[in-house]
């Protein structure tokens, strides 16, 4: 029977991650020159986990670069990854229930909005970091998600590209699918029952026979 599918949206439905890299590179260049590698070790992560790992008690410079992130999401280009919306139109069809869960805040997701106006209206719910009482990697968000829509985590199918959202996919009970947007099929591997680079390939074969696959 269909239940739900639960999508998170930076590198699963929306290809923006390249974006967040080249901004978060340059706040690393100028916070933290001794970690070249900054803006690969914070993804996925929220803000309030950025500030608590590497700006905690610097209230100054948490707030300069919250204002600079506000300044960029609002110059932000927002295109869909491939075959994201036509996915999600045919399993509404099949009679799933569709939502996003994201670690991303409201004002984020009102730039989206504006790039994307119609964007709410494939979805059933959007749950945003201002939902979750513990952010990604611990499970809240998708038992959270599950729960609202009356099923069992375990029952669900969640998609996610960043470690921390496919170790909050993995411990929720759900089933995974990894989108290598952004890591390598290997890294995302003990995480999630399948990996694939877009959704192409699942709009060619359908959603039925793409869940149906899962399964086997």
């Amino acid at each position: 029977m269909p239940t739900a599918a639960l999508f998170d949206l930076d590198g699963v439905l929306v290809d923006t991650e390249g974006q967040y890299t080249l901004f978060w590179a340059e706040v690393g260049k100028r916070d933290f020159p001794h970690i070249p590698d900054f803006a690969t070790r914070i993804k996925g992560h929220t803000l309030v986990q950025i500030f608590k790992e590497y700006y905690d008690g610097q209230t100054d410079r948490q707030a300069q670069v919250s204002e600079e992130l506000v300044r960029f999401e609002k110059t932000m280009e927002f295109p869909f990854i491939p075959g994201a919306l036509d996915f999600v139109r045919s399993l509404r069809s099949h009679g799933f229930r569709t939502a996003v869960v994201t670690s991303s805040d409201q004002n984020k997701m009102a730039c989206l909005l504006a790039a994307h106006p119609d964007f709410p209206s494939l979805f059933d719910h959007i749950f945003t970091a201002e939902d979750a009482l513990r952010s990604k990697p611990a499970p809240d968000c998708y038992l959270h998600a599950a729960r609202f829509f009356g099923f069992d985590a375990k029952d669900c199918f969640v998609f996610e590209d960043s470690l921390n959202g496919l170790r909050a996919g993995h411990a929720s009970g759900a089933t995974v699918v990894a989108l290598t947007t952004g890591l390598s099929a290997d890294t995302v591997r003990p995480f999630s029952r399948h990996a694939m680079p877009d959704f192409t390939e699942a709009n060619r074969i359908g959603a039925e026979a793409f869940f149906q696959q899962l399964k086997d």
